[in-house]
């Protein structure tokens, strides 16, 4: 059996450039994620204030909201310990005024 263990706290993460452009208040962890299949799990910060460019999932999104708030573009607040699953073909885009971490 092959595992994989992070410390999130001691793992440098990386510059965040999902959506498009380098988001500098954004940074990501990759943990199973895969850009060619756009398939698997990573660790997202969102520094007070960041942005998440409106995009549009082809499957699942679902993530955990680990600290912090996150508000989507409808307005809804999700907080430490949501658990959120937009369907495939869902178009959304969040922002957050605290800053929060999340594992998607």
């Amino acid at each position: 059996m092959t595992q994989k263990v992070l410390s999130v706290a001691r793992t440098p993460m990386q510059a965040y450039d999902l959506e498009g452009p380098v988001q500098p208040e954004i940074s990501w962890l990759p943990i199973s994620f895969r850009r060619d299949s756009g398939v698997g799990s990573y660790v997202m910060r969102m520094q007070p204030g960041a942005t998440v460019f409106e995009h549009t999932h082809p499957g699942y999104e679902e993530f955990v909201i680990l600290e912090g708030e996150l508000i989507d573009s409808d307005g809804t607040i999700y907080r430490a310990g949501d658990f959120v699953s937009f369907e495939p073909g869902s178009r959304h885009g969040s922002h957050t005024k605290t800053g929060c971490l999340l594992a998607v």
